[in-house]
């Protein structure tokens, strides 16, 4: 596969993982620009694409992959800026260079027949690749994300401060962003040496710039949420898991319903208890519905 190294003889990590936590090798994919993409790859069958959003990285899925790859091959990237992956000069970490990152890695590794699973900004990110490589995305797992411009004036206000000078100073002052997302994110707190990872990629001030840009995004990036609203009913004939935590102080209901009504081949299902990041909250309920949509029962499962 185009770029793939291991730990011992890729590039340098940007800093230490926790090998109990993240016990995975590690792949590398060089882009044009000159960022590099890391990513795990884990297992063999039909391509299960894990995408993350602010302000987390691969480990996020940490839990899913060992589970899944039993019956899949677990693509999980971190997107530039996050996690491992570094990005190329000039770049500015909006939501539209993020997404053209990701179509470059489908299209380096020259994937199909896959499933894409979005939460976070790797909702809208993960749909407009979908928009572009139709042919290569046939299944969407959809999770606690949106995929337009807010008309809300709550996410408004929440990109006003938290991607404007109060945010920027927190995230530079006492990596805010992070803190915040991973307080109010998961319905139970994170042990600490796992909360010790997600801190991890951004200890340095100078790498902090990402996690206020994708709140400010919110609103900025509307011209690019506009295009990924207009493309929805491109892909309106997939297959869609709806994976929903209802204790999510983000994403509610509303986003929740238009999904529903955006995608008529589509299977419902609500994570009781889980937050803003299913992912941590609701892990084995998440493996078990995917198996279960795609008829792919992994052996020795961890009933839930």
């Amino acid at each position: 596969m185009p770029g793939q190294t291991d730990n011992q003889t890729g590039p340098a990590r940007r800093f230490a993982a926790n090998a109990a936590l993240y016990p995975f090798a590690s792949h590398w994919l060089d882009l044009r620009d000159g960022g590099r993409i890391h990513y795990v790859d884990e297992g063999e069958g039909p391509v299960l694409l894990l995408l993350h959003g602010n302000p987390a990285w691969s480990f996020l899925y940490r839990k899913i992959i060992p589970r899944l790859s039993r019956s899949f091959r677990c693509i999980a990237p971190d997107l530039p800026g996050f996690g491992f992956s570094t990005a190329g000069r000039g770049f500015g970490f909006t939501a539209r260079e993020q997404a053209g990152a990701v179509l470059d890695l489908i299209d380096a590794l020259d994937l199909s027949g896959a499933s894409v699973m979005m939460q976070d900004w790797g909702g809208p990110i993960g749909l407009w690749a979908a928009q572009q490589r139709p042919e290569r995305i046939d299944r969407l797992i959809i999770g606690n994300t949106w995929a337009w411009p807010f008309d809300r004036r709550g996410p408004r206000l929440f990109s006003a401060l938290m991607g404007g000078l109060p945010g920027r100073a927190a995230a530079y002052a006492f990596n805010g962003v992070v803190r915040f997302f991973f307080s109010k994110g998961v319905v139970k707190p994170l042990p600490r040496d796992v909360f010790a990872m997600y801190l991890a990629p951004f200890r340095r001030r100078a790498a902090r710039k990402p996690t206020h840009v994708f709140p400010r995004e919110l609103t900025a990036a509307e011209p690019f949420l506009r295009a990924v609203e207009q493309g929805l009913p491109a892909l309106a004939g997939k297959p869609a898991l709806i994976l929903w935590g209802d204790s999510d102080f983000a994403f509610k209901e509303h986003e929740r319903a238009r999904f529903r009504a955006l995608f008529p081949h589509h299977r419902d299902v609500t994570l009781h208890g889980a937050g803003h990041f299913i992912q941590e909250d609701a892990p084995d309920a998440i493996c078990a519905a995917i198996e279960d949509w795609t008829g792919a029962r992994s052996p020795n499962a961890t009933p839930n």
